[in-house]
């Protein structure tokens, strides 16, 4: 037997969270058998957590957590042994399939990826799928010509998981980073992270009034979308790129092609779930060297199961800074 947080609807009522014993033959038909040791808590994670389940969970019994990293204690496939350390984002794990937030996880060998040398399985999901995604993004951006010295990359949704850890690597890295926030007491953490300047939501997020605007950004991640995208879009450089990576301001884009004709803007949509090995195992391999684990370590906040229900609401209300990881080994 072993501790998870279970999510349980009966009839018409509301979701309801709560950390109780189960057994391996409880969880779903897969390969790899992994001994969960640590999860984070995201957006999604939110979702599956409220009383409606966010419209992400497929059926009740549930148990969420988007990512895990932890060792392989049983499988089927031979690419992992027992006793592998292996991470896993993405692949509707947490959402479609039993998730993170029990000390044990079945799921597929094709969904996990080895734990990079260099990297722990609490340093792993202090990055989590919010660092993954932010790095992807960074690659992206890099495969797109960007270079340090093109001139300040635009981080939007700077306080979040994905911005903080975008800021962070842009910042080793050696860009001139500009961060969003409409937090202004969240500035020193974003200086501490390696922002150059912080830039006030209200600036960008105006309403777009032309379609090009006086060119300031040399490349963006954006977790955002929506309307501040659009804005984003007319003030990029000739030839720049944005990575997008979030619909928290709407999927809608109130936006022209006249950027992308007039000045060869790139719009490059970043998709952590469904992501190839090959780009998974790169992405988490230039983590292990190109991310400063000592800010990192500022990013983090500790949680167990039993605080999950909580920091589920707080996240969705936009009260969560940084990255939470949950210690469920130790849960």
């Amino acid at each position: 037997m072993f501790n998870a947080l279970i999510v349980d609807k009966t009839g018409d009522g509301p979701a309801t969270a709560s950390v109780r014993q189960i057994d391996t033959d409880e969880l779903p038909h897969a390969e790899v058998t992994v001994a969960v040791e640590y999860s984070t808590v995201n957006y999604k994670d939110g979702l599956c957590l409220s009383a409606s389940g966010g419209g992400l969970v497929r059926k009740y019994p549930h148990v969420p957590g988007i990512d895990f990293a932890g060792t392989v204690e049983e499988s089927s496939d031979s690419r992992y042994k027992p006793g592998d350390k292996v991470v896993l984002t993405g692949w509707r794990v947490g959402e479609a399939h039993w998730g993170g937030y029990a000390q044990k996880a079945r799921v597929k060998a094709d969904w996990l990826v080895p734990l990079p040398d260099g990297l722990t399985t609490r340093q792993a999901m202090a990055v989590g799928t919010a660092g993954f995604t932010a790095m992807l993004a960074v690659i992206a951006l890099e495969e797109h010509g960007l270079t340090p010295g093109h001139g300040p990359v635009l981080v939007t949704g700077a306080a979040g998981g994905v911005g903080s850890v975008a800021t962070a690597i842009l910042g080793k890295l050696g860009h001139e980073v500009a961060a969003v926030t409409g937090r202004p007491e969240t500035a020193a953490y974003l200086k501490d992270l390696g922002a150059t300047t912080i830039v006030a939501r209200e600036e960008i997020n105006e309403t777009v009034k032309r379609p090009l605007e006086t060119e300031a950004w040399a490349g963006c991640v954006d977790a955002v979308g929506g309307a501040m995208l659009a804005r984003v879009l007319g003030q990029m450089k000739y030839g720049g790129s944005v990575a997008a990576v979030g619909l928290a301001g709407g999927a809608a884009l109130p936006a022209t092609v006249i950027p992308f004709l007039l000045r060869g803007v790139n719009l490059l949509g970043i998709d952590s779930v469904m992501k190839p090995y090959a780009g998974r195992l790169k992405a988490w391999e230039r983590i292990a060297t190109d991310l400063p684990m000592e800010k990192l370590e500022a990013m983090v906040h500790p949680a167990t199961l039993s605080d999950l229900p909580g920091l589920g609401a707080d996240i969705l209300a936009g009260k969560v800074k940084g990255r939470v990881v949950v210690d469920v080994a130790g849960s």
